[in-house]
């Protein structure tokens, strides 16, 4: 240990660090006049070289892309970085596409972000470079790429356990970000498919249906989406089926919309009248996402799907029945070697007459949960008034006693209840006509 009086005073120190600034001046100045310039980028290549292999830091470098195919790490980094920012960081990206509600925050080039792993600092920057791809055009690409610094000895966490704790966080934030949208069928599209943003704001608390019903769907569809290793193991498509089946106006499609939003899952709305042929169904399957919602109401509507005796008989098929979609068409679409094609995808029919689909539909592993819509309940109808009067039980006591009587000797479905009680806004008043017209269908 130096003593404070062994060591030299402060103007000395100074005046030996402009003596050595001024050396290397000198030498950069005397190397650059009288050295070729050959000579000079390869010391200086060579100095830069010895620098990198002295510093005790490795740098990973993530590209925006491996030639044509984007880089996940890369994206999943540009997202993971976005809940970094700092007061420090002076400049980032906002964009936001029209079919979106939100903004996307992203860093800006060469803004130095800071982020901590095991106790392990971590520096991120995010480059550009520039690429001559034509030289007649003098065209240019831009190439981006992250830079990751850290110590050397801690290569082995990084990159076990850091860059794949980065992919799960960005899964996460786009999951929690993310609009569920609603596509259709559309033959102009690439894959035959266009989006809008699906505003539905059904939930499975507004539902008006059996809570004992509810808690069974919500347990069923929690499970299915923890159970990719399962499905893996046992060797079947990670999917899973469901027949929503009862009157019009029971909620069949809200209960879609619930499962959607809860699970955050894009909704495909599959009518089949629009599907020309097999082969385009099997194009419309590719071109769903992974973790989706395929949808296909009044199944037992659509012209040759009701039984598969119509098929083999060549009943009312006319000479272009190729091109024609089959029940073997549909069941090779949610059962077959195309359903394998994604993964964490739910298929929902819906029907007012479960009767008269083909019991090949039925069986488990194409529609694994029949879930019956049924006609307003004493539960539903507590939901309603809750929903559309803000009114609980135990304020309107007598009142609701009366209702649940009346539902007890007459069928009214959900969406009649709530048509009622939409009619005004004075709760009492409401709920005396909701009665009235009760007792009108009685007779």
């Amino acid at each position: 240990m130096y003593s404070q009086e062994s060591l030299p005073p402060p103007k000395a120190i100074l005046t030996a660090a402009a003596s050595l600034t001024a050396s290397a001046l000198l030498f950069q100045t005397i190397a650059s006049t009288l050295l070729p310039s050959d000579l000079q980028t390869h010391l200086s290549s060579s100095l830069k070289t010895l620098f990198k292999r002295l510093s005790p830091h490795l740098t990973i470098v993530i590209p925006d892309s491996d030639g044509l195919t984007p880089n996940h790490l890369f994206q999943a980094s540009n997202l993971f970085l976005s809940t970094k920012l700092s007061p420090s960081t002076h400049r980032i990206k906002a964009t936001k596409l029209e079919t979106e509600q939100t903004f996307t925050i992203t860093i800006d080039t060469n803004q130095l972000i800071t982020d901590t792993f095991q106790t392990i600092p971590c520096k991120w920057i995010l480059q550009t470079e520039h690429v001559e791809v034509n030289q007649t055009s003098n065209a240019r690409s831009e190439h981006k790429f992250f830079e990751l610094t850290f110590h050397k000895k801690h290569k082995e966490t990084i990159i076990t356990k850091y860059l794949p704790y980065i992919l799960n966080k960005a899964k996460e934030i786009k999951e929690a970000n993310k609009t569920v949208k609603l596509h259709t069928v559309d033959y102009n599209g690439t894959d035959y498919w266009s989006s809008v943003v699906l505003n539905h704001p059904a939930t499975f608390e507004t539902l008006a249906m059996n809570e004992k019903m509810k808690g069974e769907i919500l347990e069923d569809v929690n499970l299915f989406v923890r159970r990719k290793e399962y499905y893996r193991r046992v060797g079947r498509a990670w999917k899973r089926g469901y027949l929503f089946y009862g009157p019009p106006g029971t909620g069949k499609s809200s209960l879609v919309a619930a499962m959607a939003n809860y699970l955050k899952f894009d909704v495909y709305d599959l009518d089949l009248r629009e599907v020309q042929c097999n082969s385009d169904l099997r194009r419309l399957l590719i071109g769903t996402k992974n973790r989706s919602i395929v949808v296909i109401e009044d199944i037992d509507c659509n012209v040759g799907v009701q039984s598969r005796e119509v098929e083999k008989e060549g009943i009312d098929r006319d000479a272009d029945s190729e091109d024609k979609i089959t029940l073997s068409g549909i069941l090779n679409f949610i059962d077959g070697l195309w359903s394998g094609c994604g993964d964490e995808r739910i298929i929902v029919f819906t029907t007012n007459h479960r009767e008269r689909l083909d019991p090949a539909l039925l069986r488990p592993g194409r529609m694994d949960v029949h879930v019956e819509m049924s006609y307003c309940t004493y539960d539903g109808f507590k939901v309603l008034a809750s929903t559309y009067l803000q009114v609980k039980e135990d304020e309107k006591l007598r009142t609701f006693e009366v209702v649940k009587e009346a539902l007890k000797k007459i069928k009214v479905t959900p969406a009649e209840i709530a048509g009622e009680l939409m009619k005004g806004e004075d709760v009492e008043i409401v709920l005396q006509n909701l009665i009235q017209w009760l007792k009108m269908k009685a007779e």
